[in-house]
């Protein structure tokens, strides 16, 4: 059995506000994929883009494996994303939209094994958003605090 992998993006919750979601599998080579199941992986700083009607994922790090020889991936390079034609088309006409972007928000590895990624149509929030999510967050952790206390 394998451990289940799961690698967040957190920034992007408080970066971006999240218009739709989608789930996309990677083309990945056998070295890549047994880095990502080592858990050797980020999605921080990436982003996806559209190149001939076809989505890749840009910035995304996957480290080198361990135990590969020179067949071994590059760290850092496109990877192009699997979605369905009418998904495609669809993020591909809101994408298109001034302020909004696709950000990838958690790498995983499903039942079989295979590598997915949750990816979302996002539009960037602006200062006072944020200090109104960590002002929310604040106040969420005090309530829990007190009741806490008193359960």
């Amino acid at each position: 059995m394998q451990k289940e992998i799961n690698i967040l993006n957190k920034r992007a919750k408080f970066d971006y506000e999240i218009i739709d979601r989608y789930s996309a599998g990677i083309v990945l080579t056998g070295t890549e994929i047994k880095s990502i199941r080592l858990g050797k992986a980020s999605i921080a700083e990436s982003f996806c883009e559209f190149n001939n009607g076809e989505l890749f994922i840009i910035n995304s790090t996957i480290e080198e494996y361990l135990y590969g020889n020179h067949y071994n991936h590059r760290a850092k390079s496109e990877r192009k994303l699997l979605l369905n034609k009418k998904e495609l088309r669809k993020l591909e006409k809101d994408s298109q939209n001034k302020g909004l972007t696709i950000i990838p928000l958690r790498l995983f590895t499903n039942e079989k094994g295979l590598a997915k990624l949750d990816i979302a149509l996002c539009r960037g929030k602006k200062n006072y958003d944020k200090r109104e999510t960590m002002k929310d967050r604040d106040n969420k952790r005090d309530l829990d605090r007190i009741k806490k206390i008193y359960n």
